[in-house]
């Protein structure tokens, strides 16, 4: 049972990005959970389950979105923006949301699945965050009031030439709150994202 919490069109390929400037991931960690990705995808579209063997150092739960390409153009994308499984579940849940149920999108085919290209972008824990320290490019956000939350990815800001308080009102909006609701009370959290994908020249 999947449970996108999130899905964004606003994601790009990770090599258009900094990353941040500690990789808390090898080499082989991101082509492991690339291949996992892959793998869980062909495994549906075959009505095969799916098992992985934990890889080592890819078990603490992590906020991961999954954004699938096709020919260059956006594919499919679901996220957790909380830890809520072990890592190279939550990279196969999430690679299988953003092929089948997002409804932005029918569902991928076999012969689409070859040709596919994945970015994955590995949250760090939320922390909350003053407004004046947040860095653009660096930071995705995450704004709250009662039960209305929204989230954008730290690549959006730098897509659009957003500043810091765009950046802020489009996540507010993203809520479904005032533009302002940042300064009158809504509670305002920051995370990072190592982002890669496949053919990135990190991979």
């Amino acid at each position: 049972m999947f449970r996108p919490f999130e899905k964004t069109p606003e994601s790009l390929i990770a090599s258009e990005f900094s990353a941040p400037p500690s990789p808390d991931f090898s080499l082989e960690e991101r082509r492991t959970l690339l291949r996992i990705a892959h793998a869980a995808i062909r495994s549906a579209l075959d009505h095969q389950p799916f098992s992985e063997v934990p890889p080592p150092g890819l078990s603490e739960p992590r906020g991961i979105f999954t954004t699938l390409y096709l020919g260059g153009q956006l594919r499919g994308c679901v996220g957790y923006a909380m830890p809520v499984a072990p890592l190279y579940r939550a990279v196969a849940e999430t690679a299988c949301a953003a092929a089948f149920d997002d409804s932005r999108f029918v569902p991928v085919t076999k012969e689409e699945a070859p040709a596919l290209q994945i970015a994955l972008s590995v949250l760090s824990r939320l922390f909350a965050i003053r407004p004046e320290s947040i860095e653009v490019g660096r930071h995705g956000l995450v704004i709250s009031r009662g039960p209305r939350r929204g989230l954008l990815l730290p690549q959006v800001p730098v897509e659009n030439g957003w500043d810091r308080d765009t950046f802020l009102q489009q996540t507010c909006r993203k809520a479904g709150l005032p533009l302002d609701a940042w300064q009158t009370g809504a509670t305002i959290e920051a995370f990072t994202a190592e982002v890669f994908a496949d053919g990135d020249g990190k991979i």
